[in-house]
């Protein structure tokens, strides 16, 4: 350890690391010492930056419930209330603030947490809240303070705004009470008598502040002063950066595009006659005996969306059997006795060769790998899906229309990045045995490639394309596809590949944003193209 300036300066710091160092060694582990071991260091030709050091304390906590997750996106309802409710119990202070930072000032007092008891207090209340229904939206107050909390709140969305007083916070100064970052949460309540009650019998602040507005500002007033904030024009200053960001990554026309059209490409949904529910697509989440109906996931070395899809498949009624390539390349598996197949998505092969080059490899030079896939497609009464490094599998094998001339490639997204986004998609009329009865639906779905353009050499009437990107520009159609193809099945139906991930999507909460007045549902409709493919197969057995 280096010494203090004074013998008192970072007492307690030294004897942690001192502490840590002695365990460290105990196990074997060699931990240096010296000034350079509390800070991080990089060095720029004959120069030295120092960065402190920082302390980082992980925590973990169970999900008791993913259905009672609470969104940060305010719900645009005048006749709710907004509270806010103060984890600290002590005075606002500025010190290390983003405001600070922005204003070039550390400032003197930094916020903390004057009662830990309280802290778990209000901890525990809040979740008794959150478990009764009685919170629509929340939103933590962290980096900028509470105006960055509210804006963000609205960002999210193109409708709506606040109306909000802060004088029963009882802090005169408004630059405090807005940026401070003091541990707290604004939330949104309708039952505000019973919200109310809850936090006052367990002796927790909870301070009604405002409501939301038709009016597309923030109004906030503060001990006689009022201010007022347009929210589009500070949600085109918050996402500038993003803008600068993407000039580099993807050039000047699609960040020009992306700036233009990120508040236009809203998400809306039509989920038709869809129910929800497990009964009435006729599966039953706890079944543990076999169906018959055998599936069979496709794994090669970096694939990483096999367990989703395995748990799809049996979620929808298959016998999920689990076929690495070295079993096909080996012979110990031939497909004979498999009805659907599935490529799933990720990384094979680390992409090295590009996507999914190397997976086609292995089956194209492997004649038993090779022999077993061409029995399995030789059979009428099979199906296949491709998803993501799946889809490009199989177009660079050539699954979907081997009888074209010209050949659809998979390239390089438009934008020249790898692209992960929840958007939206519609299902057109199309011949799809998995898809088919999803026509006329627009659904939300997640998507994570780097090379999911199709281009496509003929025109799009000469393509079945049962699904599509619900938007034409960027970054609604996230990778500059022919026609805003997201998926392409073969002419009689059997074969899909696709670049979006259904198999991530098939329950509410999973999706980055699913119809509020829905949440309640088991599923989502992606579950039934699972479904159809189980009843199809079972007509053929």
């Amino acid at each position: 350890m280096w010494p203090a300036k004074n013998p008192g300066e970072n007492a307690r710091l030294y004897q942690a690391v001192e502490a840590t160092s002695k365990f460290a060694c105990a196990l074997g582990i060699n931990i240096p010492t010296g000034k350079d071991s509390l800070s991080m260091t990089q060095k720029y030709k004959d120069e030295v930056v120092y960065a402190p050091g920082t302390v980082i304390i992980s925590a973990s906590g169970e999900i008791s419930n993913l259905r009672k997750i609470v969104e940060p996106v305010l719900i645009n309802d005048p006749s709710t209330t907004l509270y806010y409710i103060d984890f600290s119990k002590s005075e606002k202070a500025l010190g290390g603030s983003s405001l600070g930072q922005i204003l070039s000032t550390l400032g003197e007092e930094t916020p903390t947490v004057a009662d830990p008891q309280y802290f778990a207090a209000a901890f525990e209340t809040l979740q008794k809240a959150i478990n009764s229904d009685l919170i629509l939206s929340g939103h933590d107050i962290s980096s900028g303070g509470m105006i960055v909390t509210l804006l963000e709140s609205c960002f999210a969305q193109n409708i709506g705004g606040l109306e909000l007083d802060l004088s029963n916070i009882n802090v005169s100064d408004s630059v405090k009470v807005l940026f401070n970052e003091n541990p707290a949460v604004i939330v949104q309540a309708r039952n505000t008598r019973e919200l109310e009650q809850l936090f006052n019998t367990n002796g927790i602040s909870c301070i009604p502040i405002g409501k939301p507005s038709i009016e597309r500002v923030i109004r906030i007033k503060n001990f006689g002063e009022e201010y007022i904030f347009e929210i589009d024009k500070l949600r085109e200053n918050w996402f500038r950066p993003s803008y600068l960001l993407d000039t580099k990554q993807c050039g000047e026309e699609l960040a020009t595009q992306r700036l233009n059209n990120y508040k236009t490409n809203n998400l809306s949904f039509d989920l038709g006659k869809f129910s929800g529910d497990y009964s009435s697509l006729t599966i039953d989440p706890n079944r543990r005996t076999p169906s018959g109906i055998k599936a069979a996931i496709i794994r090669e070395k970096g694939v990483n969306g096999d367990r989703e899809m395995a748990w799809s498949l049996y979620l929808a009624g298959f016998d999920v059997k689990d076929v690495h390539m070295t079993d096909l390349i080996s012979g110990r598996e031939t497909l004979e006795e498999i009805s659907m197949i599935v490529f799933v998505g990720g990384f094979s092969n680390s992409d090295v060769l590009g996507s999914a080059i190397g997976w086609a490899g292995a089956f194209k030079y492997n004649e038993r790998a090779k022999t077993a896939l061409d029995n399995f497609y030789k059979r009428t009464n099979t199906l296949s899906l491709g998803v993501c490094n799946g889809c490009q599998l199989m177009v660079a094998l050539d699954l979907i229309y081997p009888e074209k001339q010209k050949k659809i490639r998979m390239l390089h997204n438009a934008s020249h990045k790898f692209e992960s986004t929840y958007l939206n998609v519609n299902i057109l009329d199309n011949k799809s045995v998995m898809l088919k009865s999803l026509s006329g639906k627009k659904l939300g779905i997640w998507v994570a490639h780097g090379e999911g353009q199709f281009a496509m050499p003929e025109s799009e009437g000469d393509y079945q394309i049962p699904m599509k990107y619900s938007f034409a520009n960027y970054p609604g159609n996230p990778n500059g596809s022919d026609y805003n193809t997201a998926a392409i099945c073969s002419e009689d139906g059997r074969h899909l590949a696709m670049m979006p991930h259904l198999e991530r999507s098939i329950y509410p909460w999973q999706l980055g944003y699913y119809p509020t007045d829905r949440k309640n549902d088991d599923v989502t409709p992606w579950i039934e193209a699972f479904v159809n493919a189980r009843l199809w197969i079972e007509e053929r057995v």
